[in-house]
């Protein structure tokens, strides 16, 4: 009886030693791949974020650049549905490497990434490897450009024209607003990233009209969407003429497009000041706006020295 006592005794020693011995080597085996999965290696990235992997394999990207007014539509609906967004790294033979963006010490422009979509980037992060994908922590980012971006610099200087309808079918001339600043914003009821700037344009046409600031919003609906339109209007408060039926040959003209949305600064003679491709901010409107106030109003002080001397100078002469 003993005997058989010992001897069971024994096996169970022996079991919970095996048990053991696997167990620690599971776990063993378990850290190991964690360790694996989460390695971070530091690196410097050159690409475009996009909004998925599905919209970039629509086209050859080496011959067809992402980011055109229909791709950016679409991202919108991307980000809406929580699809991740991506770097792209495209090499010298065309094949693409994606990575997903995680905030580091960069944060995201606001509550998703979508005012980034379609932007050529440089960013430094780490990055890592987690369920067969690659995430990289993004560190710092530096926007290098958009899709299709030209030297804007050759635009600048140049007479602003456009002519389009307003929601009524009339005619209006970009001319017809000399005098003023105009603040001329490209978008369409269909864009995601229009609506995003809506408010800050609003908020601009508010606190600058009485520096003469006008704000029109050139739509790329026509005016068989006009209803579609005016819902637009009363969603976003808008607080500006809508003019109708913008192309991408007017925006060219401006050397913007074919990407919404895009703003052009018109300075009170007619001419073009500033450009930007993409969602513009009310800091950067206000940074130029205040700017092109001042000169002005440092114009106007020279204008009205000048006037005051030639009337001294006038009053001095002997009848």
């Amino acid at each position: 009886m003993i005997s058989a006592v010992l001897s069971l005794f024994t096996y169970n020693q022996r079991n919970q030693s095996a048990m053991k011995t696997l167990f620690l080597g599971f776990a063993l085996l378990t850290l190991t791949g964690l360790a694996a999965a989460q390695t971070v290696k530091s690196t410097r990235l050159k690409g475009q974020i996009v909004c998925c992997e599905d919209c970039w394999a629509e086209a050859d990207r080496r011959t067809t650049p992402f980011g055109t007014a229909a791709d950016l539509a679409k991202a919108a609906n991307c980000v809406a549905n929580g699809d991740p967004t991506l770097l792209a790294v495209m090499d010298a033979a065309g094949k693409t490497t994606f990575y997903q963006l995680e905030e580091g010490k960069f944060r995201k422009p606001g509550k998703t990434w979508l005012e980034l979509i379609g932007k050529k980037v440089e960013l430094n992060g780490s990055v890592r490897t987690a369920r067969k994908k690659l995430i990289v922590k993004i560190d710092e980012l530096n926007v290098l450009g958009s899709p299709g971006a030209q030297d804007l610099s050759a635009f600048l200087g140049k007479d602003a024209e456009l002519v389009l309808k307003d929601m009524f079918g009339v005619e209006q001339r970009l001319s017809s607003l000399r005098g003023r600043i105009v603040v001329l914003n490209f978008w369409a009821t269909w864009c995601g990233p229009c609506k995003k700037e809506m408010p800050d344009l609003a908020t601009i046409q508010n606190q600058y009209a009485a520096f003469g600031v006008q704000v029109v919003g050139a739509s790329a609906d026509t005016l068989t969407e006009v209803k579609a339109v005016r819902q637009f209007i009363k969603d976003a408060s808008i607080n500006f003429p809508i003019w109708l039926g913008a192309t991408t040959g007017q925006m060219a003209e401006f050397g913007l497009g074919p990407a919404l949305p895009a703003t052009a600064i018109i300075g009170r003679d007619g001419k073009l000041v500033a450009l930007f491709p993409g969602v513009i901010t009310q800091e950067e409107l206000k940074k130029h706006l205040d700017k092109l106030i001042a000169q002005a109003n440092e114009q106007a002080k020279r204008d009205q020295i000048a006037l005051n001397k030639t009337k001294r100078e006038m009053s001095s002469v002997p009848s």
